[in-house]
């Protein structure tokens, strides 16, 4: 963002795109896009912990509806990245078009207090599709649209370092551009990890250094958050990825050390600063229940609920786990969704599971968040990915991919992507188009083979139904003579090879029994669909 200078009267900051896609006025804003208002506080530095110690919040009116929205702020140094001044800024996201009005801001500090009582925000219509919604085991958006979700990963890319020293290539910035052609999301930790950054550190220590130390985390640093994780979220928000924000971890004790003791300020302070971007989702931990330090089902629970209250919108949460099945004492209203960690290559595990984890779950969306990272890392080939992340989509879950060549080494820690290297990128971006273009997937749900109009099929195949208008039939080896029991009306039958990237329309209007086979693929999608219903 550039930073404007405050004049007396009111104005909005809005994100350089936001201008550039957008011919507004000062004090409008687009639907759904964020703004930044700006306070004058106390002043504070690096040894400080307002994070801690000031609390500001305000409250936003829509003036037709009666709709009331309270968001906190949170310090941001000078506002331009140093560590040090009175600036206080508070995000806020319209959801409604017409005017919203400051009607209270509150805080401990009288700098604070009252502050902008009574000015006006504009509201004007935008395409944004808005918030990230959670209806049983799909998403949608506010505006309606259901967009499929396949996920990437780019662990510590924010540090700018590969295992051989700063990044030869591109930045953050290119890195979300360059998934947005392929993916929805990308899952990163807000921490260098165990590539850390030599100078630009996420947290201040007592001394006012800046530290990778996550017991410091109730004193973020303006600096990183200004200068290394904003411009990845804003232009996560321009080209609509999801930015999946990890707020502990992965791997090192430091990292992994932000959630201990008393996690309320820097939940605070993330709720404050990303949590009116309809792009962001938050994971509380990666792995929480392994490496040092762990945390147990209590503590999170605990950090969950806190990000919940700190929350203004209904930006999804979870948080990440070992291998295996969700765990149920985990289960609470502070996640809308349930992440599971299991590496699968094949389509029939993949599905099982991701369906076993929705009941896990309370029903709630299933994300696969390492469904298979391709390279010799795991010994994924492309086709494993292929099939892994298919399998998920066939047990009704999202799947979220990642390159590693070696161990800790590769895209899914420092980012630089590459599709030439993960090479099932385009595979996979293939599948979203064609369920996001050809399949109403939200009625969809798992269904068993013996109790479908199926018959013959390989017993690895999987299935997805809205009975008597629409299946989606998922295969991964070679079959002939399957059979299917078509309700009344004519049916589409559309199949399309994952791996080759082939369509092939096998009926345009078939009625009654129609029987079938399923070419040698690993990843065979064969959907039916009642075009008629006479």
């Amino acid at each position: 963002m550039r930073r404007n200078s405050l004049t007396p009267a009111f104005f909005i900051f809005l994100s350089l795109a936001v201008f550039k896609a957008c011919q507004i006025r000062a004090g409008e804003v687009p639907r759904f896009h964020v703004c930044e208002i700006v306070f004058h506080g106390p002043q504070a530095g690096p040894k400080d912990t307002p994070a801690r110690q000031v609390r500001l919040a305000v409250t936003f009116l829509h003036e037709k509806s009666g709709k009331r929205i309270k968001v906190y702020g949170f310090w941001d140094g000078d506002g331009a990245g140093a560590a040090e001044g009175n600036c206080f800024v508070v995000r806020f996201c319209p959801t409604e078009t017409g005017r919203w009005r400051i009607v209270r801001t509150e805080s401990n500090k009288p700098e604070l207090r009252g502050k902008r009582e009574g000015e006006l925000i504009t509201c004007v219509p935008s395409g944004h599709d808005g918030f990230w919604i959670a209806e049983g085991r799909w998403y949608r958006r506010t505006s309606g649209r259901r967009p499929y979700i396949i996920g990437n990963t780019h662990y510590s890319f924010l540090s700018l370092q590969t295992a051989s020293g700063l990044r030869p290539n591109g930045s953050p910035v290119e890195d979300i551009l360059g998934n947005a052609k392929y993916y929805r999301k990308l899952r990163f930790s807000l921490f260098g990890d165990r590539y850390p950054d030599p100078k630009v550190k996420p947290f201040l220590d007592d001394y006012g250094r800046p530290t990778d130390a996550g017991r410091f985390s109730f004193r973020p640093n303006p600096t990183w958050f200004r200068k290394r994780v904003d411009p990845v979220v804003e232009a996560g928000f321009r080209v609509d990825l999801i930015c999946d924000l990890i707020l502990c971890g992965p791997d090192t004790f430091e990292s992994r050390s932000a959630l201990k003791g008393d996690p309320e300020p820097f939940l605070r302070y993330i709720a404050a600063r990303y949590g009116s971007y309809p792009n962001v989702w938050f994971c509380l931990c990666n792995e929480w229940n392994i490496k040092s330090p762990s945390y147990s089902a209590e503590e999170i629970r605990r950090a969950g609920e806190i990000l919940r209250r700190a929350l203004p919108y209904s930006n999804p949460i979870s948080v990440h786990g070992s291998s295996g099945d969700w765990n149920m004492q985990l289960n609470g209203a502070w996640h809308d969704h349930v992440t599971i960690q299991a590496k699968i290559k094949r389509l029939d595990r993949a599905a099982d599971i991701a369906r076993r984890n929705f009941r896990i779950g309370r029903r709630k969306p299933v994300v696969n968040d390492e469904n298979a990272y391709e390279g010799a890392g795991d010994r994924f080939s492309e086709a494993d990915v292929i099939e892994g992340c298919f399998g998920t989509f066939m047990g009704g879950g999202y799947p979220t991919t990642g390159e590693k060549y070696g161990r800790k080494l590769g895209q899914y820690f420092w980012g630089c992507f590459d599709p030439r290297k993960h090479g099932a990128s385009d595979n996979l971006r293939y599948l979203r188009d064609f369920i996001e273009k050809q399949i109403v997937f939200r009625k969809l749900k798992p269904l068993s083979l013996e109790h479908s109009p199926i018959r013959d099929a390989p017993s690895s195949s999987r299935l997805l139904a809205e009975k008597d208008r629409q299946y989606v039939l998922g295969t991964n080896r070679y079959a002939e003579r399957i059979e299917i029991k078509l309700g009344a009306g004519a049916w589409r039958v559309l199949q399309i090879d994952l791996i080759g990237k082939k369509k092939k329309v096998l009926s345009e209007g078939v009625r009654g029994t129609f029987t079938f086979s399923t070419p040698d693929s690993r990843a065979v999608l064969t959907y039916f669909k009642r075009i008629s219903a006479r």
